[in-house]
């Protein structure tokens, strides 16, 4: 059987969808696999150019006696555009996506941006030459070319943009001049470059005996040429940061280059000026704030080693290094290193990936690892490190757990505990820092009674029910609903609903409450503009305001030493979220909220406020205890069948017909393989929302001990759907082990 090859001649993002089709000489085909370079005939001259494979099939696109073949595959070094297409080609088999889309988030420049050159023009002519020149010039009255000259004379470089907007002389002078040999035209590239910090000041942090265990044994295993991957288990303020950094450095210094992912567009300014005091302007970053020709120019100095380090949120994975060493990714446990957007990668799980085919090595760090990530580093597969110490020998913080339920029986109706209220105030009076935290993901999903605390569950998942806008509670998993309730059906009390408040109105209360206080908010409208973030954290930084209130992003990575007291206005708000990952997102958001507070010499306290103060999440984020709060996750996940013990493989189907959408998701689980052993099958149901925009959604979903098990059951769905006349004006795609329900 004939194979064929879509060959790729132009990695320019504007042309990654128009591929040619080649046949692939017998002796070729074990060897032609997706980024190979190769030599094709191409045009009607034939004429011989370089193209990578982006595919293979035994489908010929058109009659093939008119298709050409390669002509071989180009020897030597494999360059980094072929290493970047392998890659894509994992994703699209590893997540389901078309090789166009997997392509498209592995080389992310939307086109290619025209560079920006730096034109300068210089004299060929000795100094007795030019005068006479000039001598004549003037004779013959050539007063534009005089004059160019006379500047010359007087400054022997000059910017061509700066001649011919402010001396107003024509291009076509200098071309003229540049002809008869006076003078001559030299062209620099100039690279946008988006770091532009403060004057650079070194500063060598002396590690300590922990932080350097963990430098001594990573480096030493990189010496020997052993590559793996590392998770650092550092309690928060710990100073990770320093161990990453003296990592790279020992990287860089062997002439390679390393990749540093964090969580959020948030931490950017202060992780780029920490990075930029140690390495200076080897670094760049990578983010989607960054314009076209910014974005294109940082690959550029990638490509042509003129960087050392990237850092940036997860599109900084696709950095096209060619001497990979490091991959570093901070706070490992984050939701953002998950894509919404097809492909449905994980971050780790591709950085990983890239590390094994490039010889490079992968740090993991975070106060609060993944479950996923800690399974693995318990397992084995993962080298695994702990510090539980601060860097500077601070303590951690005294945490108070307030139940909200005794709050509202003692009368107080305020979403401020007396005791965050009594705290507050004590901190205005001593001039110190206070952060309250909103724990808003998820919040107007789950019901619960205010008096007592019970959460309307599933009783088939184990996960909170949601209301939804036609009065009922649906769960997001298996479809299950139920009539919302009046009452709670555990202690009868009427207080039953949803939580209400929000940044604003918090903002607002703290106002009215606390006139002579400062107040700054940090959510996704005050941040919506450029330096949005950084203009909030650097004016709270300089003690511009006294409390900062805000979402998830203000608990994450920053350090605001006069900070003393953290208040979270209501842990439960992230603990009831209607999937199988909210207790650990509680327990992480708790953490690292508490670990904002007595990061400078005065001790740090911390107010959690809940209306579940025995669940283990706040139980154990409380006491900073991750061992303890791993050991419950973990069985809780062993028993239901959740990840990292089973995988989970969510088929998201979306369409505008809503009963074609409810038969094709009807015909799609019949094709479902019922004879693979340990396969279950969940669905269709409902997600979370169900239409956006006049498009229905349904969700089927898929669990399995074996990853492997679960991509052969997506292929073959794959495969029957391109077979299926009614599921042709549906959308399918594939969410492996997804992170949000639907």
């Amino acid at each position: 059987m004939a194979v064929y090859a879509d060959v790729i001649v132009d990695i320019t993002n504007e042309k990654l969808d128009r591929t040619f089709q080649y046949r692939v000489p017998e002796e070729m085909e074990e060897r032609i696999v997706p980024g190979v370079e190769v030599e094709i005939p191409f045009g009607r001259g034939d004429r011989l150019i370089r193209g990578y494979v982006v595919e293979t099939t035994d489908r010929p696109a058109y009659d093939p006696v008119k298709i050409k073949s390669i002509k071989q595959i180009v020897p030597g070094r494999v360059p980094i555009e072929s290493r970047l297409i392998a890659l894509a080609a994992w994703m699209r088999e590893r997540y389901g996506s078309t090789m166009i889309q997997a392509l498209k988030t592995v080389i992310p420049i939307k086109k290619e941006i025209k560079a920006q050159k730096k034109r300068l023009i210089r004299l060929n002519l000795s100094a007795d030459q030019t005068q006479a020149y000039l001598d004549e010039l003037n004779r013959k009255h050539c007063t534009a070319r005089a004059r160019l000259v006379q500047e010359l004379i007087h400054q022997p470089e000059l910017n061509y943009e700066l001649v011919t907007k402010k001396l107003h002389i024509t291009p076509a002078v200098i071309k003229a001049l540049e002809e008869q040999g006076i003078l001559c035209i030299q062209t620099e590239q100039l690279y946008r470059n988006p770091v532009r910090p403060a004057e650079r000041q070194e500063k060598r942090v002396v590690l300590n005996d922990q932080q350097q265990a963990v430098v001594d044994q990573v480096t030493e295993d990189w010496g020997r040429g052993f590559r793996r991957t590392y998770l650092v288990h550092g309690v928060t303020g710990s100073g990770k940061t320093e161990v990453y950094m003296e990592i790279i450095a020992r990287v860089v210094a062997d002439g390679q280059q390393a990749i540093v992912l964090i969580p959020e567009i948030a931490l950017t300014f202060q992780t780029v000026l920490r990075f930029y005091q140690r390495f200076g302007d080897r670094i760049s970053i990578m983010n989607s704030r960054l314009s076209a020709g910014e974005r294109y120019d940082q690959f550029e100095r990638a490509k042509n080693k003129e960087i050392s380090v990237m850092i940036g949120p997860r599109s900084a994975l696709f950095t096209p290094f060619p001497n990979l060493g490091v991959v570093i990714i901070d706070e490992e446990h984050e939701l953002t290193y998950k894509s919404e957007n097809v492909p449905r990668y994980h971050a780790r799980d591709v950085a990983i990936h890239r590390a094994e085919t490039e010889g490079a090595m992968v740090v993991l760090g975070s106060a609060t690892p993944s479950v996923d990530s800690y399974y693995k580093a318990l397992r084995g597969e993962f080298g695994l490190f702990r510090l539980t110490d601060r860097a500077k020998k601070n303590a951690l913080p005294h945490v108070y757990v307030e139940d909200l339920r005794e709050e509202l029986r003692s009368g107080n109706r305020s979403i401020f505990s007396a005791r965050l209220q009594e705290l507050l105030q004590d901190r205005l009076l001593k001039k110190e820092q206070v952060m309250l935290f909103l724990n808003r993901r998820g919040y107007a999903g789950f019901v619960s009674c205010r008096s007592c605390g019970h959460v309307m569950k599933c009783p088939h998942c184990d996960v909170s029910l949601s209301m939804h806008n036609h009065g009922r509670l649906v769960c997001h998993y298996c479809g299950y609903e139920e009539p919302a309730v009046k009452k709670c059906p555990e202690c009868g009390s009427p207080y039953i609903g949803g939580f209400r408040a929000g940044t604003q109105q918090i903002e607002e209360l703290l106002k009215k409450q606390y006139p002579e206080a400062g107040v700054l908010r940090m959510d996704a409208d005050t941040t919506r503009n450029k330096d949005g973030h950084e203009k909030i954290l650097a004016a709270f930084a300089n003690r511009e305001a006294d409390i900062l209130i805000g979402t998830q992003m203000i608990v994450k990575g920053h350090d605001f030493p006069a900070v003393t007291l953290v208040g979270v206005i209501a842990a439960d708000l992230s603990l009831y979220t209607g999937d199988y990952l909210s207790s650990e997102r509680t327990f992480q958001l708790l953490t690292q909220a508490a670990g904002r507070a007595g990061r400078g010499d005065v001790p740090g306290e911390v107010v959690i406020q809940t209306y579940q103060p025995e669940h283990y999440a706040v139980v154990t984020a409380a006491a900073q205890n991750y061992e303890e709060f791993y050991q419950q996750e973990i069985l809780y996940r062993t028993i239901s069948g959740y990840p990292p013990a089973a995988h989970l493989l969510a088929v998201l189907l979306s369409g505008a017909d809503q009963e074609e959408l409810s038969q094709a998701a009807d015909v799609l689980i019949q094709q479902v393989p019922r004879d693979l052993e340990g396969l279950t099958v969940i669905g269709p149901a409902e997600p979370a929302v169900a239409r956006i925009n006049d498009i229905y959604k349904k969700v089927i979903y898929l669990k399995h001990k074996k990853y492997d098990t679960l991509t052969e059951v997506k292929d073959h769905l794959e495969r029957f759907a391109k077979e299926q006349p009614l599921l042709e004006k549906i959308n399918m795609q594939f969410d492996f082990n997804p992170m949000h329900a639907g």
